[in-house]
């Protein structure tokens, strides 16, 4: 479970996140949806640990992000916006790299690698450099190594961004799997279509705090709008007459 708790975050005399709280759960798949500087990105670095909020609290399964951030981020797995491969290891090599980072033992790494490998299509690239793969082969081995420890809350940033149709219903696929075993999915994407197939529950962030949280039903209802993109558009402000709300 992921809990953030009045989170704010400035830079310089930007408040990039204000008071941003919710919780995503274990078993189900929520969704962070907001447009092109609403906090998301900050948001997800701010949970990973990666920086450090101004104030506000972060907990991964009761892990405080902030003043104890190792065993929050050992149940974590990121797939971060800027995926960051080494581009002279090959897809195999990144995995197993990731896997011995986080203590797996050979046999079982690599069982790990090879059902990752052939679940996310990467068998035949499996043991060429990155440095030739297109975008949506590197993502693939991004979010391979994210997950090869198992975590039990995987976090993920633009997961099918330059996938094709086939990679993308796998990479669905694999997030309804994780959802079914148990773990807790945070999500961000601009593909409603993808939200609403997978989420359980959006939280939609705008201008750096969150303006919407509830089912995609809820949603619909908040923004009287039978169309979830067209209910995003409204509740994030997007639209001219987006204040008037009944």
């Amino acid at each position: 479970m992921i809990t953030l708790g009045g989170v704010h975050k400035r830079f310089g005399h930007v408040e990039a996140v204000r008071h941003v709280s919710f919780t995503a759960d274990d078993g189900s798949v929520t969704g962070l949806l907001g447009p092109n500087g609403a906090g998301k990105t900050t948001t997800l670095r701010l949970l990973s640990g990666l920086m450090r909020p101004d104030r506000g609290t972060i907990e991964v399964d009761g892990h405080d992000v902030i003043a104890d951030p190792i065993p929050a981020q050992r149940a974590m797995g990121l797939l971060p916006d800027s995926r960051g491969l080494y581009p002279r290891l090959t897809a195999r090599e990144h995995i197993r790299y990731f896997g011995e980072l986080r203590g797996l033992r050979r046999a079982e790494l690599a069982e790990r690698t090879r059902r990752l490998l052939e679940q996310l299509g990467l068998g035949p690239l499996a043991d060429r450099p990155v440095a030739g793969f297109s975008q949506g082969e590197r993502t693939k081995v991004a979010l391979a190594r994210a997950l090869v420890h198992e975590p039990h809350n995987v976090i993920l940033d633009e997961p099918t961004n330059g996938l094709d149709i086939m990679s993308t219903r796998a990479v669905r696929e694999l997030v309804r799997d994780l959802k079914r075993v148990g773990r807790c999915v945070l999500f961000s994407s601009h593909i409603m279509q993808e939200v609403s197939a997978l989420c359980d529950r959006i939280v939609v962030i705008a201008q750096g705090t969150v303006v919407a949280d509830g089912t995609p039903d809820a949603l619909r209802r908040q923004a009287n709008r039978d169309d979830l993109e067209e209910a995003f558009v409204v509740l994030a402000g997007l639209e001219p007459d987006a204040g008037a709300l009944p």
